[in-house]
């Protein structure tokens, strides 16, 4: 009877897997000459979830500057924004716009 040694053989793998950060893109509102301020301070309290104190200073800088980043977000949860701040405006009969660029 022969005997077979025992080899212990360890194989060791390593993989390093890196994840990409997802780019992000702001959400600019557009001023208008129609849309009320009010409505623009409700929707950066309500859509965006600004504090009042932060939905008025931006409602003042799109009204000051033409435009203001509502908020930054990855691109599907900019994109969503941007459409319910859109048909949000259009069931109040208000032309508000928004764009959403890369951050």
């Amino acid at each position: 009877m022969t005997r077979q040694g025992n080899a212990n053989v360890q194989a060791s793998t390593s993989t390093q897997t890196t994840i990409d950060e997802p780019s992000m893109y702001n959400v600019y509102l557009l001023n208008d000459d129609y849309t009320p301020m009010d409505f623009v301070t409700e929707i950066l309290k309500t859509i965006f979830r600004k504090s009042p104190e932060d939905a008025e200073a931006v409602m003042l800088k799109i009204h000051e500057d033409g435009k203001g980043v509502a908020g930054t977000y990855p691109h599907e949860i900019a994109e969503q924004k941007a459409i319910e701040t859109t048909a949000q405006a259009r069931s109040q009969g208000h032309p508000l716009n928004c764009t959403v660029e890369k951050a």
